[in-house]
């Protein structure tokens, strides 16, 4: 045993190898060409130093920030299953049989590095996969939204929105941040719907309001087959963010709780967004009519309780608006709602 053992993952962009230590400390990187571990990631060849005061490679610094004496290390590298060093396991100050790291040593740590290499590439896949599942939802959304001559930051601030005010409402982390990422792809219909209705300058007609409805529905057939959580989301959010707290919406005419708390959250954050910025064909309305319209349709058309949360918390939504404006499209008069 050991008196602690660090998995170092490497920066090679950086040149730098760095590990999450604890909560207290955080993250601490250390230089690649001022390190035993970083020798170790270099070179690729384990190493072990009885006597790591007395060797120049050694960074006293890391000490220091960590709080203790280090007396012997035995640094091996990690690597993938192509063999390429991703990291470097370390392990200091040996419990037992005087104190000093053996070959026997070497042999053990060097079997459960590859154990660990394997480990860690598994979860860099998952996440390179979730990452590409992001980035896939988000050029989904934005192509829906672009049909509608929407632009790519009204997805990001519905997005952004919608975690707000979950999480404030009460929801789990893990839920908020799925809702987050499934939100955007509220309108994903419409891209089943005609460009002649769609993208139609003058009002549209009974008939045609008809079918520009059905992209809710539509939504959620395009997703509903998923077995994946996050599109399991998504085909809710697309389903019942026009829904109506009264009963009122559409698709189904759902009243109160029976609108899945996706579709309440999602039909706050969609509504305010639109009120808020400046299209070529509209302007932005200003902050203060835009809470007096949310108040007047609090338990009408939005749940009372996430109306009083949203609107409690303005300076919060105010920062993410600011944080993801919009440019001023050709044409319009302003470019964004101005605080009250």
């Amino acid at each position: 045993g050991a008196e602690s053992c660090t998995l170092w993952m490497l920066d090679a962009k950086a040149g730098e190898l760095w590990s999450r230590v604890s909560h207290e400390l955080g993250e601490i990187r250390i230089p690649l060409d001022r390190s035993i571990a970083g020798y170790v990631a270099r070179w690729g060849v384990p190493e072990i130093i009885n006597d790591p005061y007395g060797d120049a490679r050694f960074d006293q610094e890391v000490d220091r920030q960590m709080g203790h004496v280090t007396r012997n290390i035995l640094a091996l590298p990690v690597r993938n299953s192509s063999g390429e060093i991703i990291g470097v396991f370390q392990a200091v100050n040996k419990l037992r049989e005087d104190h000093v790291f053996t070959q026997e040593d070497l042999e053990y740590f060097l079997i459960a590095a590859t154990y660990i290499g394997k480990q860690i590439e598994s979860v860099l896949l998952q996440e390179e996969i979730e990452n590409t599942q992001r980035e896939i939802i988000f050029t989904l959304a934005e192509t829906a939204e672009l049909r509608s001559k929407e632009t790519g930051y009204h997805v990001k601030r519905v997005a952004e929105y919608s975690l707000l005010l979950a999480r404030l409402s009460g929801m789990a982390k893990t839920e908020a941040e799925i809702l987050k990422l499934a939100s955007p792809l509220h309108d994903i219909g419409k891209i089943a719907i005609p460009d002649a209705i769609l993208l139609k300058p003058g009002r549209l007609t009974e008939a045609e309001i008809m079918v520009m409805k059905t992209h809710t529905q539509l939504g959620y057939d395009m997703l509903k087959h998923s077995g994946r959580r996050l599109i399991k989301t998504a085909a809710i959010v697309a389903l019942e963010h026009h829904e109506k707290w009264d009963g009122n919406g559409y698709p189904r005419g759902l009243a109160g709780e029976d609108i899945h708390i996706y579709g309440r959250i999602t039909a706050i954050a969609d509504v305010f967004d639109a009120l808020s910025v400046s299209r070529v064909y509209k302007e932005a309305w200003p902050l203060e009519k835009i809470v007096a319209t949310f108040k007047a349709e609090r338990g009408r058309h939005f749940d009372p309780n996430l109306v009083d949360l949203f609107l409690s918390n303005l300076d919060r939504v105010m920062e993410i608006f600011e944080n993801y404006r919009d440019h001023p499209p050709e044409g319009s008069a302003r470019d964004d709602i101005q605080p009250a």
